[in-house]
């Protein structure tokens, strides 16, 4: 087999190459082949050639397999040369072997797919003979291209003469460097199957007391779920026989309280016999506490009532000047101190409101009231606004006082039923802790909001914002909500 060397490797392919389906080449050596022995030089000429470009074992193998296959079937064609070369570096790194002939016959089909199991394969029949291009791509860590270029050169210098038993023997010897290679690669398989099954194992079992965990933890809240429930029929029984004793005490009470009220009316009709100053100040006083008892069994059976849904809603519209003047003459009556102003503001005519009237008085009546008994000094305002928004119009009524303030850690406390603020400000300033409650009730009920903002020494503010129920929009949100 002789040896054609190219002393150019960075130039472009002596004698005409022809660039092939991998690209432009740069030559390093050409063989031909003309007998069997030099297809055995091949094979042993192509594995060094692997080697010296640091392929792997198992890649020097595939390529000497696949080029010897190629060439033992192109063997025979008339002018059948192999050489070897490199892709320029401005490509990939590859080692390309090409098989060109003038004249014979193409190439078995068999062979062919064999070699393409093995590496990459493309030919080329034309008039004047074919050519097969054989590419295998080098590690990147191969080293720079002239020192590549280099050591396949020293590994392709001088002609290899090798027979078929030197073939047979070097095909014995890689067979068996594969075979222990399958060996080893068995071995590493089988440990890495014993691990797997290790972890599947411990997954297996983690599995299961995962499972085990989320069944216990199931059965826990569902064992939660239905005690909730109990406790969530049993606060509901409790809820309505709490009702149903507000609502019979306060009948119950309402009778002889209405009775105290009237007898104490009588005696202090002129009609009735002459009583001394003394008598008649006792008898004003059995009245008065008559009348604050009966309002408070009212407001009581009023919240059992709204509590239960059984409170009655009667719209209607409502004279806001009227309404104001009532409040006015109500509290300014009242209260009796000097110290403290109470200012209402002037309504003008067109400012209307359909709504329950009865309701309404009584929640202004608990927030006012509220206001004038936490107030020593300054002033207690009421302020009504309208929030025209065209979908749902509201009136807002504000109440604002100068008054004691509440700390902020109880002001989501006073909306308790009978809950009170405790401290100094309590003394001579009885009351059952109903007022805000009572008229937040109310107010939702009539489909309004209570709002109470307050700081401690400067005052509270009450905002009482209500619909307009005489609105299409707000008697359609009503019905919805199962409101009259």
């Amino acid at each position: 087999m002789s040896v054609a060397s190219d002393s150019n490797p960075g130039g472009g392919a002596p004698g005409g190459d022809r660039p092939s389906a991998a690209g432009a080449t740069g030559r390093v050596a050409s063989f031909a082949l003309s007998s069997a022995q030099d297809v055995f030089g091949l094979r042993r000429s192509s594995q060094q050639a692997a080697a010296a470009l640091s392929l792997d074992r198992q890649d020097q193998v595939r390529l000497a397999t696949a080029l010897s296959e190629l060439g033992r079937d192109r063997l025979g064609c008339r002018g059948l040369e192999v050489s070897f070369s490199l892709v320029p570096p401005s490509r990939p790194a590859s080692l390309l072997v090409t098989f060109a002939w003038t004249d014979g016959p193409p190439p078995a089909r068999e062979t062919l797919d064999l070699a393409a199991k093995l590496v990459r394969v493309d030919h080329e029949l034309g008039r004047a003979g074919g050519r097969i291009a054989v590419t295998q791509p080098l590690a990147a860590d191969a080293g720079r291209a002239d020192g590549r270029y280099a050591r396949l050169a020293e590994a392709l210098r001088g002609s290899i003469r090798s027979t078929e038993a030197d073939d047979l023997r070097a095909q014995t010897r890689d067979l068996i460097a594969a075979l222990e290679e399958t060996r080893a690669q068995g071995e590493e398989l089988r440990r890495l199957n014993e691990e797997l099954e290790e972890t599947n194992r411990g997954v297996l079992a983690l599995y299961s007391e995962l499972t085990q965990e989320l069944e216990t933890t199931n059965s826990g809240v569902l064992a939660l779920h239905s005690e909730l429930e109990d406790k969530r029929q049993q606060l509901q029984e409790a809820s309505e026989s709490k009702t149903r004793f507000w609502t019979n005490i306060s009948h119950e009470l309402r009778t002889p309280v209405n009775s105290v009220v009237a007898l104490s009316t009588l005696l202090l009709a002129p009609s009735s016999p002459a009583l001394t100053d003394e008598q008649r100040e006792q008898i004003g006083l059995i009245a008065s506490s008559g009348h604050t008892m009966l309002s408070l069994v009212s407001d009581l059976l009023d919240v059992a009532k709204a509590e239960a849904g059984h409170l009655d809603i009667h719209p209607e519209p409502v004279d806001l000047r009227l309404l104001v003047a009532h409040l006015s003459g109500l509290f300014l009556s009242g209260h009796g101190d000097d110290r403290i102003a109470f200012v209402t503001p002037r309504v003008e005519e067109r400012l209307s409101l359909v709504t329950d009237e009865t309701l309404l008085v009584r929640i202004l009546r608990n927030v006012l009231s509220n206001a004038l008994k936490f107030t020593e000094r300054g002033e207690v305002r009421l302020d009504i606004t309208v929030d025209a928004d065209p979908s749902a119009p509201e009136v807002v009524f504000t109440v604002t006082d100068t008054g004691i303030g509440i700390p902020p850690a109880e002001l989501g406390r006073v909306f308790e039923v009978f809950y009170q603020v405790r401290g100094p400000h309590q003394r001579g300033r009885p009351g059952t802790g109903l007022g805000l409650p009572y008229a937040r009730t109310l107010t939702e009920l009539l489909g309004g909001t209570l709002t109470l903002t307050s700081t401690v020494g400067v005052g509270s503010r009450v905002e009482v914002r209500l619909p307009d129920l005489g609105s299409a929009h707000t008697k359609d949100t009503q019905n919805r909500k199962g409101g009259p």
